[in-house]
């Protein structure tokens, strides 16, 4: 996992509030990452489960139950299926 991975699903957590559903572009704006690191970090976490399309025609995402138990320390990085490719 690398901050840019923590900084999207945080965003997207929106902690103490209503999780949020948002487009790469929304999400790039609001953590300071670039665009295309915010394109293919979201891949990566995509296909490790942690986030999913909440409409995939408009390019929305939002945070799955695994990537909430990620962020609350229930599951850790190296538990990932996927984690080789996340790196």
């Amino acid at each position: 996992m690398t901050r840019a991975d923590d900084a999207i699903l945080e965003f997207l957590l929106n902690e103490g509030n209503r999780q949020l559903i948002a487009t790469p572009g929304v999400i790039e704006v609001n953590i300071g990452y670039t665009l295309s690191t915010v394109n293919q970090r979201l891949r990566k976490l995509k296909s490790a489960g942690l986030v999913e399309y909440h409409d995939e025609e408009r390019g929305m995402y939002e945070l799955t139950k695994k990537g909430s138990a990620y962020l609350a320390g229930e599951i850790k990085a190296e538990d990932l299926t996927l984690e080789e490719n996340l790196s």
